[in-house]
């Protein structure tokens, strides 16, 4: 059989098996945070389909270097499906957008915005509890006493989001016909309503 072949039905029979992998740890299997779990769903799918098919001999022909490329392009693709599908579902708000408008039959006033996300959306998607949740397994905060604090590795993560936000994000973006550098520095101006630093 032709090489290409080959690589062709492995790679579909990876596919197959990272969505049913996935599909069953989702429904049935404790998640802590999406993107990790899905990135873990890669990986098994990988280890299975390649033990499969070396049980099977299904790669003699291949050279250890086509092998292990064969492998890492599977890893590397089921990380490319856990943060294209779904962990953007899970946390893009633009989808979110497109789902509040079917729900609301189909249009919202563009002036209840504001209000929808405030009111709305944090509530709906428990972004506050989703959100600690993420950052406690990312071990880049830590929670005592019913204050949130940043760990040493959520400071540097903060520090480069910063840089990276200041000096790399695009100075002339287009937001509702404008083109403006806002969210090079989205606290430019920020104030607290009421002091809620911990103690």
């Amino acid at each position: 059989m032709n090489k290409f072949l080959k690589v062709g039905l492995a790679t579909l029979a990876y596919v197959v098996t990272l969505l049913v992998v996935y599909y069953l740890h989702m429904r049935h299997l404790p998640v802590n945070v999406v993107f990790y779990a899905s990135i873990l769903d890669g990986i098994i799918a990988a280890v299975l389909v390649g033990a499969g098919l070396a049980m099977a001999r299904f790669f003699r022909g291949f050279t250890t270097l086509e092998t292990t490329q064969l492998l890492a392009i599977w890893i590397l693709g089921g990380y490319l499906f856990a943060i294209s599908v779904p962990t953007v579902i899970d946390r893009s708000l633009s989808f979110y957008i497109l789902e509040k408008l079917q729900q609301r039959g189909g249009g919202i006033r563009e002036d209840a915005f504001r209000q929808v996300f405030t009111d709305e959306y944090v509530r709906e998607h428990h972004l506050v509890e989703v959100r600690l949740t993420e950052q406690l397994q990312s071990g880049t905060i830590q929670i005592h006493d019913g204050c949130v604090r940043l760990t040493e590795r959520g400071e540097h993560l903060a520090s480069f989001s910063r840089f990276y936000r200041k000096n790399l994000l695009p100075t002339h973006r287009l937001l509702m016909g404008k083109y403006t550098d806002a969210l090079t520095d989205p606290f430019r101006g920020s104030t607290m309503g009421s002091d809620y630093r911990c103690r």
